[in-house]
């Protein structure tokens, strides 16, 4: 039985070329991803987790990495395997909605909505795999796997809210140094200065970050953190 509910997979055709047009001219991004065709299941699983765990976005189907409108042949086919693929592998499910713009020759560009989600974090699930499920999110262009750090931030943003209480002591004045010189820090690099175990230092970054008093950077190669503004 689906997961998604009815009313959010309807099918509407009010998208006009030119509002395509316009929307393929930005390029990827953060909020856009092109493809070809609905992939395999887990990739397209991936590419709408990491937009529903970041700000949202749209995903297009039927444009190539270059933004040409080449369409899908069979639209209803493609969105089957679309919403079958997130109903077996999004926890918790994903809300999505769906348009078709017609280009060429009885092809279609489908256009993935999907709003950045109040249910965070939203989990890949890996059917018979030891470690079960990832979380993914929109850095750029790409769909990474989320940092310890990230998931945590995630699941703190959907929490019930309240203050955040921390003792200002010998490490977090460390840190203020550190940032003060150098304007970021990885956890790697606050465990190395601070002689603090990974894992300690992933937390007590996530704590200052939850009290505004860092900001939390999503990067390509290393998120890190900067005094918050």
């Amino acid at each position: 039985m689906s997961r998604l509910p009815e009313h959010q997979r309807r099918v509407v055709s009010d998208f006009s070329m030119r509002d395509l047009a316009q929307l393929v001219a930005l390029g990827e991004n953060t909020h856009l991803e092109f493809k070809h065709r609905v992939p395999n299941a887990e990739r397209i699983a991936k590419e709408v987790i990491a937009l529903a765990n970041t700000h949202g976005g749209r995903l297009l189907l039927g444009v190539s990495d270059r933004g040409e409108l080449i369409g899908v042949r069979d639209a209803e086919e493609e969105q089957f395997a679309l919403w079958r693929a997130l109903d077996m592998l999004c926890d918790p499910p994903v809300a999505i909605t769906t348009e078709l713009t017609p280009v060429e020759d009885g092809r279609f560009v489908i256009i993935v909505t999907v709003a950045q989600s109040t249910q965070k974090p939203h989990y890949l699930i890996h059917p018979g795999a030891d470690n079960g499920r990832t979380a993914y999110v929109r850095v750029n262009d790409m769909s990474m796997e989320a940092s310890p750090e990230a998931v945590k931030l995630m699941v703190a943003e959907n929490g019930t809210g309240g203050g955040v209480a921390f003792e200002f002591g010998e490490k977090e004045k460390l840190l203020m140094r550190y940032l003060d010189s150098y304007g970021h820090i990885t956890v790697d690099q606050f465990a190395n200065i601070a002689d603090l175990t990974k894992q300690i230092a992933s937390e007590t970054l996530v704590l200052l970050t939850r009290a505004r008093v860092l900001e939390f950077h999503q990067d390509e190669r290393q998120d890190y953190f900067t005094m918050a503004v």
